[in-house]
């Protein structure tokens, strides 16, 4: 049976209102596998996108590899124990052995439905990498066909709270015009993390609206100080496949060679760089014809931008510049409380970017890999958990429930929401605030943040068609609050946050930072639990 409520013919009614389950928001592999996995119990399920499931968000426009490990346990011991001093030993195995069994069992899974993964010489495939439109078109069939309402251009906007716990949400129908409200029995916030529309590949939809969302309602986040993920791209195009400049060297405008510059070591060398002056690349690296055609099967979009302007990559010098994606390849987000994927928040789950990863990767990450894994693993595990909860409550909420009361306007304030965005990507940009932190630079960005928080945090828009601007605008002014606060709170240098003015890594500050508030931020400590913890020997 249908969850959409019946309409006249003739008339589109401004409020669309829906009763479910559970409802997911975000279509990326993380709001894919709860939909699937909370419909698997047979809960009724609506997903809402603010894009169109299977076609928007970093994974849908990019080829990406997964943690994907098999069960042996020789190999799983190596895949823990290979990022857990880069991530400065904030992981935890009790997170990483039910993450890679997931995993595991998930892309198995994927090629069970069909996915054409690659085989080898031996004729076995190889179930390490995914490339987007493929994945997230299968996906999205599968969605479909569990049973799951799919509403696509249908941001969410507020989360909708009765008696402390979360029992919904309600949005914007970009589309139809009007709004819409689904009142559920739980809901999985699987909305991306922030990349503060940097143009960076398939991250414009990717404003933080989750992460204001669920501190509205209650929830915390951890891991905001890992935030200043940058990647290496074209200045002219916004491909940031950072994998293949492996195969690059890194040149003044001169020619000459950069020292010790590289797209993974060396990255900084790039930052310090720019600085000052523009910083050319080229991939003369990959040497032979054969290694060319490998990397352009991989990965033909990097190549895309390049063909259309007549450079060779290969031979040809041409300017790079690194291209913010902040929480999306970084770590932080909203904490969970365990293995359900549960935040503070009653009724109320996490997944994927929207989720601190740090339980996996601590305060370092890159691109797929493990970001993969944890969509999967953490989508299922939330999926689950919510379809439970739901299913625990008498009913479904269906009356009183409310914006939460502090985010009702109370202001005839009407911003401009790209002059907000630009006000934050000026603090959030430049690399040196947001690459290399100091106390002073971070303290000054975060004094002008909160001054424009109090300016636009009751604020309405001018008209119905800047609604989903000023928010958008609303979560990456309050992403950026989250993120340098937790970084001045942490008076080292760890993982990915760099501290210019404290670099070196402080035995005595290995702990997580929880974050929570909004209009006053506070910022606790939160012990990290590990029985393999070696820092001080390493």
């Amino acid at each position: 049976m249908s969850l959409l409520p019946k309409e006249a013919s003739s008339t589109i009614p401004s409020t669309r209102e829906i009763i479910s389950d559970v409802l997911v928001i975000g279509g990326g592999p993380a709001g894919c596998w709860a939909a699937l996995e909370a419909a698997s119990t047979k809960a009724r399920v609506v997903l809402v996108d603010k894009g169109y499931c299977g076609s928007s968000g970093a994974t849908a426009s990019a080829g990406t590899q997964i943690w994907y490990v098999p069960p042996d346990p020789t190999e799983r011991e190596a895949a823990m124990a290979s990022r857990e001093a880069m991530g400065g030993y904030l992981s935890e195995r009790t997170w990483m052995v039910p993450v890679l069994e997931k995993t595991f069992e998930s892309v198995n899974r994927l090629a069970d439905w069909g996915y054409p993964f690659p085989s080898d010489d031996k004729g076995e495939q190889q179930r390490i990498s995914v490339q987007g439109p493929e994945y997230m078109r299968l996906l999205r069939r599968r969605v479909k066909n569990a049973g799951v309402t799919i509403l696509d251009h249908h941001p969410a906007t507020q989360l909708l709270t009765d008696g402390g716990a979360v029992v919904g949400a309600s949005g914007l129908r970009r589309q139809e015009g009007g709004q819409w409200t689904v009142r559920a029995g739980a809901v999985v916030l699987a909305a991306g993390g922030c990349a503060f529309m940097s143009k960076a590949l398939g991250c414009d939809v990717l404003t933080g609206d989750g992460y204001l969302m669920g501190v509205e309602a209650g929830a915390e986040l951890s891991g905001m100080e890992f935030s200043s993920a940058y990647a290496i791209s074209p200045a002219f195009a916004s491909i940031t496949k950072t994998a293949l400049y492996r195969f690059g060297q890194f040149y003044r405008k001169d020619h000459s060679l950069i020292d010790g510059a590289g797209s993974a070591r060396g990255r900084s060398i790039i930052a310090r760089t720019l600085l000052s002056e523009p910083v050319y690349a080229r991939l003369d690296l990959a040497e032979t014809d054969e290694v060319k055609a490998i990397l352009r099967r991989a990965q033909p979009n990097f190549f895309v931008p390049f063909d259309r302007r007549g450079i060779d990559p290969f031979t040809d010098f041409f300017e790079v510049k690194l291209r913010l994606e902040g929480t999306v390849r970084g770590t932080g987000g909203l904490r969970l409380t365990g293995l359900d994927c549960a935040t503070a928040a009653p009724g109320l789950y996490a997944a994927g970017d929207n989720a601190t990863r740090e339980p996996i990767c601590g305060g370092f990450t890159g691109g797929g890999s493990h970001n993969a894994a944890w969509a999967i693993a953490t989508g299922a595990f939330a999926g689950a958990a919510a379809a439970a909860f739901a299913h625990g409550r008498a009913n479904v909420p269906c009356t009183r429930a409310t914006l939460p009361a502090h985010r009702i306007s109370t202001k005839a304030v009407t911003p401009d929401p790209q002059a907000i965005i630009k006000a934050v990507q000026d603090e959030v940009f430049p690399l040196d605030i947001n690459y290399f932190r100091t106390h002073t630079g971070l303290s000054a960005a975060l004094e002008r943040l909160d001054q424009l928080w109090q300016e636009i945090a009751d604020g309405t828009a001018a008209d119905e068609s800047q609604v989903l601007q000023l928010r958008q605008a609303q979560a990456m002014t309050a992403t950026a609050r989250f993120m340098y606060r937790a970084a001045l709170a942490r008076t080292e240098t760890r993982g990915m946050h760099r501290r210019d003015d404290f670099p070196n890594q402080d035995p005595d500050q290995r702990y997580r930072l929880v974050v929570s508030g909004i209009d006053t931020i506070t910022v606790r400590t939160e012990p990290v639990e590990s029985s393999d913890y070696k820092e001080a020997a390493a």
